[in-house]
């Protein structure tokens, strides 16, 4: 018999009784939270990416089991009550077209400002250049990453 997983996710206990599943089908089919993209299925493009302990991590190459006792966050468990600031950065800057990638990159770049609360334009390209966004819209994510890690570090409003 399979031990029952259990971890947090989006601030609440969970418990999974088939440990060896990607953690990306769990969320998406026992959760139903669409948010998690399957896009490539390889751990290459991003769209698949949560938080786990904070951390970017790609879903789709992640078991269950290794994220057992550990907290998971998706775009749904990111803010509260009003939008995170990063989110309401992607609405002002356009940064957002088809928006298959935004849950992903938006993630990438939390994890990203939480290691790195100012980073440089080069900084911020290089860590989030692993993330594909078939609109083209680098320039704009790029943008509102900037002028979030601006705002969060007292620097004003965009």
């Amino acid at each position: 018999m399979e031990e029952a997983i259990r971890f947090t996710l989006n601030g609440r206990s969970v418990t999974v009784d088939n440990g060896d599943r990607t953690l990306l089908w769990v969320l998406r089919v026992d959760f139903g939270l669409s948010s998690v993209k399957y896009g490539c299925g390889e751990g290459l493009c991003g769209a698949c990416t949560v938080l786990v302990d904070g951390v970017a991590e790609r879903s789709c190459r992640l078991v269950v089991n290794n994220v057992k006792e550990k907290n998971v966050t998706t775009i749904e468990g990111l803010a509260s009550e009003d939008l995170h600031p990063l989110q309401k950065a992607f609405i002002e800057h356009d940064a957002l077209q088809c928006g298959f990638c935004t849950p992903g990159m938006i993630l990438q770049a939390v994890s990203l400002l939480k290691n790195n609360p100012h980073p440089s334009r080069a900084e911020i390209i290089s860590g989030m250049d692993d993330h594909l966004c078939r609109c083209g819209s680098y320039g704009r994510i790029i943008d509102a990453i900037a002028a979030t890690a601006n705002q969060m570090s007292g620097g004003g409003k965009r």
